[in-house]
């Protein structure tokens, strides 16, 4: 009792306050004068202080049972409180050693976002950039509601049957180097997905920078990529409530080439094996046996065979439909005893006459057909 009384004279000594506030902050520091002096020149000093009321009963609790709560606080501890209770986004904060009036604050990590904030956050960044609501009932620039005009190649027909038909190469030949793409982002319960693509978790990193360039209203990078320097439509598809689920995948008609039955398509045989250098052997023999005038005028005939295979030839002008019927035979042996007709394409019409001249027969860079009757 007299080490308390002495180290209340010394603390009013120091800091020239009366005895009841001195005992105050001896008490809250559990009788040590270092640490109460660090406490009042902190703080007491300057803020009125207030005093707690004590619980009614008027037992005393042992100071060793547990730690004490404090018993004397300032105007700036409860702004500090209404703060951290006020404040959602910090983590929860702890205290480490010292009294109630000295330790080190620690301040654990931030409340992690549900899969709805993280959704509403998407949403909000892309607004705040300049996205627009769409109706549900609007068709996507790459939807199939919507009508979309032929960009590939095809063959423009002569106004007049002297006139060739030539082929035009469509838009998708002359520039496949840019291309645009529309890309449906669909944020679901725990994750996004691309179009029909996987499910992708908010949680996982590799996602981190993907999701980042949403919120800042860019287009990510791995989009950009695959426009190859052409434009990028995003679309967004609100399904935060739905969990994941992936489409079916529609029926795809095909769209490669094939022999259409029926036309002046050759009809496909079954030719004698032969040998891949015996078929060289005679195709190189047949081209060797066309007398080609080089001073005169010269066309390139493409012949489409019974058997799939297809020759190009070059011919003067002047030479004749029979000529062509004696190339193919001489290329194909196993033709000279088959009969067969060679017929045009666009439009289709039989070369019954083989004695005019290619020119005269309209046949110039041409495509001949041959049938089996």
């Amino acid at each position: 009792m007299a080490s308390q009384e002495e180290s209340v004279r010394e603390f009013v000594a120091v800091t020239d306050v009366d005895e009841e506030r001195a005992r105050f902050f001896l008490e809250s520091a559990g009788w040590n004068l270092q640490l109460a002096l660090a406490s009042f020149f902190e703080d007491g000093a300057d803020d009125d202080i207030v005093t707690l009321p004590q619980p009614e009963g008027g037992s005393s609790v042992s100071r060793s049972a547990g730690p004490s709560q404090p018993r004397v606080t300032s105007f700036r501890d409860l702004m500090h409180e209404a703060e951290e209770e006020s404040d959602e986004e910090e983590g929860q904060r702890f205290f480490a050693g010292g009294s109630e009036r000295s330790g080190q604050q620690i301040v654990g990590p931030p409340k992690k976002k549900s899969s709805n904030e993280v959704v509403e956050d998407l949403f909000k960044g892309a607004r705040e950039h300049g996205a627009v609501p769409l109706d549900r009932a609007g068709k996507g620039p790459s939807e199939p509601g919507r009508a979309k005009a032929f960009v590939g190649g095809g063959y423009r027909l002569g106004a007049a049957p002297e006139e060739e038909s030539a082929y035009v190469a469509g838009e998708r030949h002359a520039s496949n180097s840019q291309q645009d793409v529309h890309v449906v982002l669909k944020l679901w319960k725990t994750g996004f997905s691309l179009d029909n693509g996987d499910l992708r978790n908010y949680s996982d990193p590799g996602n981190a920078n993907f999701l980042e360039a949403i919120r800042r209203g860019e287009i990510p990078l791995e989009l950009r990529q695959r426009s190859r320097g052409g434009q990028v439509n995003l679309d967004m598809e609100d399904h935060r409530d739905e969990d994941f689920t992936k489409p079916k995948v529609a029926f795809k008609a095909f769209g490669g080439e094939g022999q259409k039955l029926g036309s002046a398509t050759p009809e496909l045989v079954t030719a004698p094996a032969t040998t891949q250098q015996d078929q060289a052997a005679n195709e190189a023999q047949a081209s060797a046996s066309v007398n080609l005038d080089p001073s005169q005028p010269v066309t390139n005939i493409q012949i489409r065979l019974a058997d799939g295979g297809r020759l190009v030839q070059k011919f003067n002008h002047s030479h004749r439909v029979s000529d062509v019927r004696q190339f193919v035979v001489a290329a194909r042996p196993s033709m000279a005893a088959r009969e067969f007709i060679l017929m045009t394409t666009f439009p289709n019409k039989e070369l019954s006459d083989e004695s005019l001249t290619l020119q005269q027969a309209n046949l110039l860079n041409a495509v001949i057909v041959q049938r089996l009757n």
